[in-house]
């Protein structure tokens, strides 16, 4: 399973939020580049980064500094927020993001994600944003009436390839991941499932990657300390058989 180190940006700055709230964020670095060099040092292969200004508002008020990321880094980058339209998806796929985001383009425009995951193939995924079960979107300010998971497999069935599903309520509060959603997730047919809000333990990353996922993304839990990196990437790597135990964890 990969593990995929995240790095939320707002004001060029690295920021956390909790449970998405716009109000409560700490600021953790004020060098993006800085932080994702050392995930690379610690044996990261891809970064999680996700314009918050442009998930809010659409702006592309991160651009340069994701292009420096992207330039930087030496991880492969995948990039979400604010990215509603075909011209900002080639915008950051020719800087050198490796892959793609789609989020509240995919509830308001469903035909536009499938035409671009047809189009782009893996190198779209689609994020899921979860409150209380309903598919999210602005940036987490918004619910819809949309199932998750039942989104989820409406999206495979259009050929979207990958899917970020976050549990709001989980996310930035180190309570563990939502691993009972994410046993259904994975069962959906031709669907990479990547795991996201509250991984914040070994036995999350060894459970998600024996059920099959196939990332796993650390935010809060890397930047308290509380998970390190280095050891989270070698429990994700350890034979899924071994760890199949792990998938009865929190049942």
């Amino acid at each position: 399973m990969q593990m995929l180190p995240a790095i939320d940006l707002q004001n060029g700055q690295v920021v956390r939020l909790y449970q998405g709230d716009y109000n409560q964020k700490t600021v953790y670095s004020s060098d993006p580049c800085a932080v994702a060099r050392g995930f690379a040092a610690a044996g990261a292969k891809n970064l999680h980064v996700v314009d918050l200004d442009g998930a809010k508002d659409g702006s592309l008020a991160n651009f340069k500094t994701v292009a420096a990321l992207a330039a930087q880094s030496g991880l492969a980058v995948e990039v979400g927020g604010g990215i509603r339209t075909e011209e900002r998806i080639q915008k950051y796929l020719e800087l050198g993001a490796a892959r793609v985001i789609l989020g509240t383009v995919a509830v308001q425009d469903f035909a536009f994600t499938q035409k671009m995951a047809q189009k782009y193939g893996e190198r779209i995924a689609v994020g899921v944003d979860a409150k209380d079960g309903k598919v999210a979107t602005h940036g987490w300010l918004q619910v819809s009436g949309l199932d998750g998971p039942a989104f989820c497999r409406r999206l495979a069935e259009a050929g979207v390839r990958t899917v970020i599903y976050t549990d709001i309520a989980r996310d930035g509060a180190e309570q563990g991941a939502n691993l009972e959603v994410y046993r259904e997730l994975v069962r959906i047919p031709g669907l990479r499932v990547i795991a996201s809000g509250g991984v914040s333990g070994l036995a999350e990353i060894r459970a998600l990657a024996g059920m099959g996922a196939w990332g796993a993304i650390l935010g809060k839990a890397l930047y308290t300390g509380r998970l390190e990196l280095a050891e989270a990437i070698r429990a994700a790597e350890e034979p899924a058989g071994e760890w199949a135990q792990w998938d009865n964890l929190g049942k």
